[in-house]
């Protein structure tokens, strides 16, 4: 155990420094309510800090200690031989050191005159208090309401309960509210079900604290600061409980969505459930696979074409679908031309090719600019295409061209200013018997 001097020099929030310089200049400490109240609370916030005080073995050594002395309840005077009797395993000069510092910060008082140990009412406040919360904190976080509500029920049964106790009790009602609202928000089902059960505790809370609530509206002795926090108290235990149908249809929407693997019974929560709760998932593939595991990618080309091949599904699916009855809609003249002009002359173009077999892709598309040319390249694949003949436009008349493209593996190289050089391919007349018969 250190001693005290030692805990005090290694804190460095031990630096002392007056009050005021924590404040802005110009704002008295004593001005704010909140420190008055502190201030007036000294006595006992120094106990905390006599307890509290340097690390943690040196604190749980106190409290081991001053609950020793505390708990004998044989009689409230102890001579250092009780003492010593009752705290045989402890070394006799560690003892010393805290009976010491207990004594100085008025845990313990000393009685010269009969040389006896007595619990100061300060120390045994303090355990109380310590001892409730250790009690209702076993590692339950749900604890923490019960805690709140049994301050609250303890100051109402004395006629002394406070805005700041009920500001307290509120801000832990709205903290559980959003939590859940959170879990429902997720969608998870494992995080629903664990913010159901614990809002089923909470609810138990709830109803316990009702009736301190209900008790501290109707007690004349409350102020209107005391009453209004209590009325916010309700209206968040309202809003708490009402949540429970909020519960039902986000499980019953869940359970709508599970997926059941085939007849077996057996759901996608199910496995997850009990893959939670292995220990090594790891150890599940050893001896299931016997070859590495090849990972399949998808570019962006193929998701284009697969994207490409359902958009022109659809639209097939539409023209051969029964068209609506005929409406009388109003006639205007407009300038612009059926199709885009450089494809229209292209296609006039084209047509040119059809005695003569075996030409060279690049005669069709050049010349031009690059961007005209790859504008150019891109639509050869849709000649010949059935899907695209059957519709209506400039690609349409394209595809019903009686040419077909045949494209190369390599690359030539072209005397052309804005294109070096190109795939090789050919486009050659189709027989009477391939070509694309317009519908």
């Amino acid at each position: 155990m250190q001693n005290f001097s030692t805990e005090a020099l290694s804190d460095p929030d031990d630096i002392q420094e007056p009050l005021q310089a924590h404040f802005k200049p110009g704002i008295a400490p004593d001005d704010i309510e909140q420190v008055f109240r502190l201030k007036r609370a000294q006595p006992l916030l120094q106990a905390f800090t006599a307890l509290f005080h340097g690390g943690f073995d040196g604190v749980l050594l106190r409290l081991l200690v001053l609950g020793e002395l505390a708990g004998d309840t044989a009689s409230t005077a102890l001579t250092r031989a009780d003492i010593n009797a009752r705290l045989g395993y402890l070394d006799a000069d560690k003892l010393e050191t805290v009976l010491a510092r207990l004594r100085s910060h008025h845990l313990l008082s000393w009685d010269a005159a009969q040389g006896v140990y007595r619990v100061s009412p300060a120390a045994r406040n303090v355990l109380a208090a310590i001892d409730n919360l250790m009690a209702l904190g076993q590692g339950d976080d749900d604890a923490e309401m019960g805690f709140l509500l049994s301050q609250v029920a303890g100051a109402q049964a004395v006629g002394g309960v406070g805005v700041e106790q009920l500001q307290h009790l509120l801000g832990r009602l709205v903290d559980l509210t959003e939590e859940f609202s959170d879990a429902i928000a997720s969608g998870s089902e494992f995080r629903l079900r664990a913010a159901q059960a614990k809002w089923h505790t909470a609810c138990d809370w709830v109803e316990k604290g009702s009736e301190i609530i209900h008790a501290i509206t109707n007690d004349p002795r409350a102020d209107d600061a005391t009453h209004r926090a209590a009325q916010a108290i309700g209206r968040a235990q309202g809003k708490l409980l009402n949540m429970q149908g909020m519960f039902s249809r986000a499980l019953n929407q869940i359970e709508r969505q599970r997926v059941h693997l085939g007849q077996s019974g057996l759901s996608t929560t199910d496995i997850k459930t009990w893959l939670m709760r292995q220990e090594n998932l790891a150890s599940l593939a050893e001896g299931a696979i016997s070859v590495p595991v090849t990972p399949l990618f998808i570019t962006p080309s193929e998701m284009v074409d697969v994207a490409e091949s359902e958009l022109i599904a659809d639209r097939i699916a539409t023209v051969e679908s029964a068209l609506p009855s005929g409406e009388d809609v109003r006639v205007e003249q407009t300038d612009a031309a059926s199709m885009p002009v450089e494809l229209d002359a292209w296609l006039t173009r084209l047509a040119g090719f059809n005695g003569n077999p075996g030409a060279p892709v690049q005669d069709a598309l050049l010349p031009a600019s690059f961007a005209v040319a790859s504008y150019r390249a891109s639509l050869l694949p849709l000649l010949g295409d059935e899907s695209e003949a059957a519709l209506q436009g400039g690609t349409a008349t394209m595809a019903r061209l009686p040419l077909e493209f045949t494209p190369g593996d390599r690359m030539v190289k072209l005397d052309d200013p804005q294109v070096a050089a190109i795939s090789k391919a050919t486009l050659s007349p189709k027989t009477e018997k391939q070509t694309v018969s317009p519908e």
